[in-house]
């Protein structure tokens, strides 16, 4: 099967009709459409597919227990209304490479995986990369069972309800003692290489980044018969907290966005007694990050002091600084630069952005293939990545499992 026809049989799967983006959120119906797609290709191409104990999805070629395998793959939930690329290009890309690989008659001395990580995005139970994490043991069970979504929902009840066992979950070292190299295809959220003008990079390091929540906690009253100087109003400070963020990341070049927001009692006309925002943050170094972060909860604080606001700061979830294992980038660097003009190298770049293969980077030897984006949009329907860049992608993926598994 074909890139193209791959791309447009998944390409409806969880789709909004009203956003127009996709709403994949972890063990829901359209997650569990997602996963019907993975296990029908993998059986297509005759690949042993097993699930493992935290629900990320597995198709192997050769014996899965023989040690020093070669794995690629992402995840194919979404943010909400999110975009059609961050994810599912590289798990389709996985599919597409391996396609080629066989099609060149290229033999392989290595295992090869793969992989479809389940609850990357974080969308429905608020933290980033669950499934890589508990198979990394950076997230306990204590932890993983306390999760819950926006309607109150533990993760375990969720995975129960999706017909899997959440008494199972946890780190699964010996499957990871398996893994000689994981290789993440994911589309650029940027645009270096649009300015550049190259179709392919490599990745060099992911930035530290986090997520911060902010309770503002005020008085709920009548909107209409309180007066302004009786009021303890909680968004007043969280307004201001919010350009706080954004002129703390533009003074640091880094980044800073509060993009979730939650008001009690909610209503037009009420004062809110609690108005609660969340912060991600990210920055090139951690000097940085902290410079950003610190100089926000300064200014949180000091606003919420001055409108008698009582405010309570928790940091959620924290990623430090990933560098991706040095020989294996220079590897693709190599096998990648061979049909290319000595003095045309292939670009490498860093991200803000998370990803598995940052989470399993403490274990295994990791490294990512960035694809084109021209509009630089992610998380968003305007997400895009022209099909013969996708195929470009594809081919440099083949080239790379070739150079590492194949004789």
């Amino acid at each position: 099967m074909s890139f193209h026809s791959m791309w447009a049989e998944l390409l409806p799967v969880g789709r909004s009709s009203a956003s127009g983006g996709y709403r994949r959120y972890a063990w829901t119906g359209a997650d569990a459409d997602c996963r019907a797609w993975f296990k029908g290709q993998a059986e297509a191409r005759g690949l042993a597919y097993e699930v493992d104990r935290n629900g990320n999805q597995w198709a192997w070629l050769g014996d899965p227990t023989a040690g020093d395998a070669v794995v690629t793959g992402s995840h194919l939930d979404s943010v909400p209304d999110g975009g059609a690329f961050d994810g599912p290009l590289g798990v389709v890309s996985s599919f597409a490479a391996l396609d080629e690989l066989r099609a060149r008659q290229a033999e392989f001395t290595r295992p090869l995986a793969l992989v479809n990580f389940g609850d990357e995005e974080g969308a429905r139970f608020g933290l980033a990369c669950v499934g890589s994490r508990l198979t990394a043991g950076q997230l306990t069970v204590e932890q993983a069972h306390k999760l819950t979504d926006g309607d109150g929902v533990t993760l375990p009840r969720a995975m129960e309800a999706a017909g899997f066992d959440p008494d199972a979950i946890g780190p699964d070292p010996e499957r990871l003692a398996r893994i000689g190299a994981f290789v993440e295809l994911h589309v650029e959220q940027g645009r270096a290489l649009d300015l550049s003008g190259d179709q392919v990079g490599i990745a060099s390091a992911i930035w530290p980044h986090g997520r911060w929540r902010f309770d503002f906690r005020g008085e709920a009253n009548h909107a209409g018969t309180t007066r302004l100087v009786d009021r303890r109003d909680p968004m007043l400070p969280y307004a201001e907290t919010v350009l706080a963020a954004r002129r703390e990341a533009r003074l640091a070049g880094a980044v800073a966005t509060f993009g979730k927001i939650s008001v009690e009692p909610n209503g037009v006309n009420a004062i809110p007694s609690l108005v609660r925002g969340w912060l991600d943050s990210r920055a090139a170094d951690q000097a940085t990050l902290d410079a950003v972060v610190g100089g926000v909860e300064d200014a949180a604080r000091d606003y919420a002091e001055a409108h008698g606001i009582d405010l309570d700061i928790v940091r959620e979830s924290f990623t430090p600084v990933v560098e991706f294992d040095h020989a294996l980038r220079d590897e693709l660097a190599r096998i990648l630069g061979r049909e290319r003009e000595p003095e045309l190298k292939i670009p490498v770049l860093g991200t803000g952005a998370g990803h598995d293969a940052g989470i399993l980077s403490g274990d295994i030897p990791t490294t990512m293939l960035f694809v084109r984006n021209p509009t630089g949009v992610s998380h968003s329907p305007a997400e895009f990545a022209a099909e013969d860049d996708c195929v470009a992608g594809v081919r440099a993926l083949a080239d790379v499992l070739e150079g590492l598994a194949c004789r």
